[in-house]
This record gives structure tokens, sequence and C-alpha cells, in this order.
């Protein structure tokens, strides 16, 4: 079998013997790293004391590909400019790379790239600089300007990129892009993120990362309740249907993505080991007969009061929303095509 999946790694030994069992179908394994700042692009709950700790439980891991997120948008500039700031994450890093734990980094501001290339060149020499997903590659243009802009470093070339989750939504786009990197690029493989489940071009896309990057930063937590009231919740909240248009892929829809792309990355750090395990074993398995919301990352909140009937979804579910033009006032079809496949879990206290 070929290896498909880009799992998030959780230290949990009954999930990491999971994935061991299931290792012939997962290509890579992303992780956060230990420490007192954030460095990735999602809050999260569930972290190792320190890397010592991280590289003993990687090292039980039977998938040989294994990437460290540093992916929030951005850092304060003092981690950037004061080496003693940035120890104690090159610290963390060595550790990896001589446990041998540690294939590359992920990440998303270019300044973090350019500022651990300068003050750690030899370790920067051991990893691969992979482009995060929220770079939002997806022309040819792009792709080549990141990875011009990775040559003017010390890290190496990425062994894989991945692809905008708009691309999910458009797929003669996503056949030309890939073309275009199977002939330039051929050693380069290409993934997509599955299970996401946020608004198709989101506008606070940008914006609720940089808030994310903040709380990271002062160790707050302001931007859930940011997005809430104002961000894409808010707008599912009031026009729940739109979760139709969200660029996921379903379990059922793989086979189809996986001609131009290697890749499926499942995204969900947040959820538990017991939910990752569900929705991988999906991917596995090529079926998702529960609750659609479940299944999702960004719109799991959304499962609590409503449930959306995967299994009625058509085959070619995909095929139908890769025309979509986001003129929901004029087309309708996820609107009606919701209303027949969903219904209300509880009463919300607004209609009480």
């Amino acid at each position: 079998m070929t290896p498909f999946l880009d799992v998030p790694f959780l230290p949990d030994e009954e999930y990491i013997a999971f994935l061991n069992s299931s290792s012939g179908h997962i290509d890579c394994v992303h992780f956060s790293l230990p420490g007192s700042q954030r460095m990735d692009s999602r809050a999260h709950s569930q972290e190792v004391e320190n890397a010592d700790v991280l590289a003993e439980q990687l090292g039980q891991l039977a998938v040989e590909k294994k990437y460290a997120l540093l992916n929030s948008r951005f850092y304060g500039p003092a981690l950037l400019t004061d080496r003693q700031q940035l120890s104690a994450l090159t610290a963390a890093l060595t550790t990896c790379v001589e446990r041998k734990v540690i294939s590359g980094i992920i990440y998303c501001d270019h300044y973090l790239l350019q500022a651990l290339s300068r003050t750690a060149p030899d370790l920067a020499a051991e990893l691969e600089a992979v482009p995060g997903l929220n770079t939002m590659l997806d022309s040819q243009g792009k792709i080549d300007a990141h990875l011009a802009y990775i040559g003017e470093t010390r890290f190496r070339q990425p062994s894989r990129i991945t692809l905008d989750r708009s691309l999910n939504r458009s797929l003669s786009k996503l056949a030309e892009v890939a073309r275009w990197c199977r002939d330039g690029l051929p050693d380069i493989k290409l993934e997509l993120v599955g299970n996401e489940g946020c608004l198709p071009y989101c506008p606070y896309r940008v914006s609720h990362d940089a808030y994310i990057a903040l709380d990271n930063i002062k160790g707050t937590s302001c931007s859930d309740e940011i997005n809430n009231t104002l961000g894409c919740r808010y707008i599912l909240k009031k026009q729940p249907y739109r979760i139709l248009q969200s660029p996921f892929i379903r379990p059922e829809d793989a086979d189809s993505y996986l001609y131009d792309v290697d890749i499926i990355k499942i995204s969900g750090r947040n959820l538990t080991s017991a939910e990752l395990r569900r929705v991988i074993t999906a991917y596995i398995d090529r079926s998702w007969k529960d609750n659609l919301l479940d299944m999702l990352d960004s719109s799991h909140w959304m499962a609590a009061e409503l449930h959306i009937d995967n299994s009625a979804l058509s085959f070619d579910f995909a095929n139908m929303l890769s025309v979509c033009n986001n003129r929901c006032e004029t087309c309708r079809f996820c609107m009606e095509l919701f209303s027949s496949i969903s219904h209300p879990l509880r009463q919300t206290a607004g209609n009480n």
C-alpha cells in the first residue's frame, strides 16, 4: 500500500499505538514543540513536558517523516532578534535532530526561517523548510517564489508542499497546478488538507491567524471570543448551510483527489485522541457514516447542535461543488441540500 495521510501527533500512548498499527497508510506526522511560548498556529491543550520526552515519544513511531510546527503567522520581535530568546527553540530542535526524530519544520513566518538559518546554520542544514498551509500556495508563481526564498537560507528544500485549501473546490485549477509541479518539481510530494471545515476563501483567515499569534505571544485566549462574535463562527451560526461550501474533502472523495496529489492532510490537534482515531480510520476506510461535523476540525463545535448526514451526500458531491460561484441568493443549491440532510440536535436558547 502507498502511505497517503499526514496526521497530527498527540502525546498519548494509545494514540501512538494506533498510529503504529496504521503506519502503512501514514506518510508523515506533524507535531508541536514544548515551550513557554506556543510556536504553532493553533491553541492546543495537549503538550509534553520537554523536548527529551517529546523525542522519546516520537521515537516510538513507525512513521519515518516527522515535522515540527513553527507555523504561527508571526512572532514577537525579541524572538527574531535576540539569540538568547531563540536558544530554547534551537535547543528543542537540536534534541530532535540528535535523536533522529525530525525531518523538518513547517513555517509561515519567513522572518523566523531567516533568524534560525542565521543563528543556527548547521541545525538549519539538517532540516527541510516546508511552507505551511497558510502560505496559501495556489499557483505556480507562488510555489516557485517560496522555494526560491527557502533557497536563500541554509534550510533544505521541502520534500512535500501543501497546496491551498481553495484548490479543493477548483478541480480544474488543482489539476493544472499539480501537472506543473509533476513536470517541474518531480521530487516534491503534493498534499491537500482534508477535514479543516472553514468558510471558502475565508475573509477572516489572515486576521484570525494574527489574533492566534498574539494569543500565543501574550499567553491569552481572545481569538476564540473574537471569532465567535465577529468572525466565521458568527456567519456559520446565522447561515449553517454554508458549511457545505467549505473546501473539505470527504473520505469517500479522497481517491478522486489522490489522482492529482499524493497526501491528504488531517487537521485536528484540538480533537481528542479518540476523535482523531475515528477520523483517520474513516479516511483509511474511505467512509464516514456519521455526522459530517464530527469529522471537521474547524467546525467541530457545530456538532453539538446540528447533525448533517454525510452518507446522504452524493458520490459526485466534490464535482458539484467545484462549479460553485458562491452566489447563494440565486443558486440556493446548498440551502436546499442542507435542509434535506440536516436536523438540529437541540433547541438553542435564542429559539426558546
